[in-house]
């Protein structure tokens, strides 16, 4: 993400476990909109256990309203930090996604109890990030990440016969495809003359996997522009969106934002028969693995993750509008009774 710092564009890997704080001290506050854990507060409490990246697992809850739990640190509601025995202590694979699965099911599920609650398991995202889809390490972290979600459902069924009324909504966040080729943007736009703002901060370029984030302060903003449709020209580019497709996609307040770039794909399977390949950006300098999983763009198997939602009064059934990662915090709130208000996506 490029945030705007002594008149430049800085761009930062919102993974670390600063960048909360980085955010915080650049523009003066971290999300725009109230998160589950705030919407809870007071009414049931929020808890999230989380082995992905730090940046992530913070930005659950980024002001401290709830519990967050993560191997580089848990922080209590006021933003206590959680030492000794509390703290979760797991390492970042499959083995510390059982254990803390484990410890999920005990201090959450069946002791604390709170309104809502996040169990977010570091696989089989980080071995498809590290392997080819489809591939036998694939496999192998799909039933680790199986094994997770039976014991967390049987934790739940345990406690809906004890008669709890407990929503639970099991899925990931996005798909992946396989990286097929890698371009460093930056580079591109230097060969062609914009150099000097790449250099000065006056355009930047932040990459997302299998998409970019243009930005440009207005020193850049008109050799940004008159780019652009040189740059949806190639091969490697799928689609360049600016203003009213930037809104869209959820991009129009972001300070500095000029453009998005999906990258391009071939349908193509990969050794194990996974169709597609995609190109990615290069991020930092260093080339992506050719053949292993990424994300970040609009493409068709990024972008239809799954998403079950089990309740004991919900039956089998057909929603047929477009649906999307923003309408699982309204469904949560209306099985709690509590307002949707403001929230821009529609409870399932």
């Amino acid at each position: 993400m490029g945030l705007i710092t002594g008149g430049r564009i800085v761009v930062h890997d919102v993974g670390r476990p600063d960048f909360r704080g980085l955010m915080r001290a650049v523009t003066g506050r971290t999300l725009q909109v109230p998160t589950l854990a705030q919407r809870v507060a007071g009414r049931g409490g929020f808890m999230a256990f989380s082995n992905v990246s730090p940046g992530a697992a913070y930005f659950l809850d980024p002001d401290h309203f709830g519990h967050v739990y993560h191997r580089a640190g848990s922080f209590a509601p006021g933003g206590a930090p959680i030492d000794g025995e509390g703290a979760l202590a797991v390492t970042h694979d499959r083995a510390g996604d059982w254990a803390m699965t484990q410890r999920f099911c005990r201090e959450v599920i069946e002791a604390h109890k709170p309104a809502a609650a996040v169990l977010w398991l570091s696989d089989p995202d980080l071995t498809m990030h590290r392997e080819p889809l489809g591939s036998p390490a694939h496999r192998e972290a799909l039933r680790g990440a199986e094994r997770c979600v039976d014991l967390v459902y049987r934790a739940v069924e345990r406690q809906r016969a004890a008669g709890e009324d407990i929503l639970q909504l099991i899925g990931s966040d996005h798909g992946h495809e396989s990286v097929g080729a890698a371009i460093d943007i930056e580079a591109w736009l230097a060969e062609r003359g914009l150099g000097a703002l790449l250099h000065n901060g006056a355009i930047a370029v932040a990459g997302q996997g299998t998409s970019a984030l243009l930005y440009a302060t207005e020193e850049g903003r008109i050799a940004l522009y008159g780019i652009l449709d040189v740059l949806a020209a190639e091969p490697w580019a799928d689609g360049v969106i600016t203003a009213d497709g930037l809104s869209e996609r959820g991009h129009g307040a972001v300070q500095g934002v000029v453009a998005a770039v999906n990258m391009a794909r071939d349908a193509r399977p990969n050794a194990f028969g996974v169709g597609g390949h995609r190109w990615t950006v290069v991020e930092g300098g260093k080339t992506p693995s050719i053949g292993v999983g990424q994300h970040g763009g609009w493409g068709p198997d990024e972008t239809r993750p799954f998403l079950v939602l089990d309740h004991p009064k919900i039956g089998p059934g057909i929603v047929s509008r477009p649906t999307s990662i923003v309408d699982i915090a309204p469904t949560i709130l209306r099985h709690l009774g509590l307002s949707t208000e403001a929230i821009d996506g529609t409870s399932l």
